[in-house]
């Protein structure tokens, strides 16, 4: 006998719902990463409603999100370690932020700048891998010059675990990524200054976790 069309269309879903979930167990498709039906169809010789049907299995696992404008992407798998990870980093990286703001030199500040603005315009045609990208290179310039070794190099490991961990925040908040480049700016303006090291410390913590505040928001309400 035959298979029906059905047969086929399921098979079809099982292969793409296999192929994808392997690929997020083994780190391929980290947190954030967006699914492009399309993308995956061609990869698979399938059309894109088998690929379709495979995300939405998924979804209902919570392995995967769908938003309306965005599409599917991978869901923030390891919760936990995301948090320990950030609340660390921000620790870290305040402290390192303060510690170099001293040392960061005016062509540093001014690239700095130039990288926040280069944050900005993205704004309109949102890429959250790259306004990752760029808000690493932004950070950099403040926190590189930090002249204690071992809180530089929590920094660098809380930063290299982060990218492990997920492709981009912002493609889960992307409405965070405006505040972020506004924080960015009243951070430059202390450094610049020259406010005093605990101010600048506070300031670059707080804009960390309010990236983790809004993570954690958006993770509770899409809890099934």
């Amino acid at each position: 006998m035959s298979p029906t069309v059905t047969d086929v269309a399921l098979s079809k879903s099982q292969l793409a719902y296999q192929w994808i979930k392997a690929r997020i167990a083994d780190g391929s498709y980290v947190s954030g990463y967006r699914l492009v039906l399309g993308a995956i169809a061609r990869q698979l010789d399938v059309s894109v409603v088998p690929v379709r049907e495979a995300i939405r299995l998924l979804e209902s696992e919570g392995l995967v999100t769908f938003e309306r404008n965005v599409g599917a992407q991978v869901a923030l798998i390891d919760e936990a370690e995301y948090v320990t990870t950030m609340q660390t980093l921000s620790i870290v990286e305040g402290a390192a932020t303060a510690l170099s703001a001293p040392h960061v030199s005016a062509a540093e500040l001014s690239l700095a700048r130039s990288v926040n603005e280069r944050m900005n315009a993205t704004l309109t045609d949102f890429q959250p891998h790259r306004f990752t990208e760029l808000n690493l290179e932004f950070h950099s310039a403040l926190f590189e010059n930090c002249p204690n070794p071992q809180i530089l190099d929590a920094v660098h490991r809380g930063w290299a675990r982060l990218q492990v961990l997920r492709d981009s925040s912002f493609s889960f908040v992307p409405g965070r990524a405006a505040e972020s480049v506004r924080e960015h700016e009243a951070i430059l303006d202390l450094v610049e200054a020259g406010a005093p090291a605990l101010e600048i410390e506070l300031a670059a913590r707080a804009h960390r976790t309010r990236t983790l505040d809004a993570m954690l928001a958006y993770q509770a309400s899409h809890r099934h």
